[in-house]
């Protein structure tokens, strides 16, 4: 039976592994601080897109105000508090996140 030297395998998963932890904190990153400006979160009649609802959503999330989530995101505080409540009819902090389009 021939011995091989396992040195090159593990060299070359630590290096793999490496670069997945770069890409796993890239992808975090941009997953908990979306932009509440971004021209994706609302459609030409300023009316928030499902990506804009989810992005508010997400604000609530954080604990944010109904004046802030209106600041951050450019609706009015009507806007906000209807988002709000239906934040809250979903479950609040607990309900289930969409994915960000």
């Amino acid at each position: 039976m021939t011995q091989y030297d396992p040195a090159p395998a593990i060299a070359l998963i630590a290096s793999i592994q490496t670069q997945l932890d770069r890409l796993k904190a890239l992808v975090q990153t941009s997953q908990a601080t979306p932009d509440p400006k971004d021209a994706r979160n609302k459609l030409p009649d300023g009316k928030l897109t499902p990506r804009g609802v989810e992005v508010c959503y997400r604000l609530f999330d954080a604990g944010k105000t109904r004046y802030a989530v209106s600041e951050a995101m450019g609706i009015s505080y009507g806007a906000a508090t209807y988002r709000y409540g239906a934040w809250e009819k979903e479950g609040g902090p607990d309900r289930e996140k969409q994915p960000l389009a």
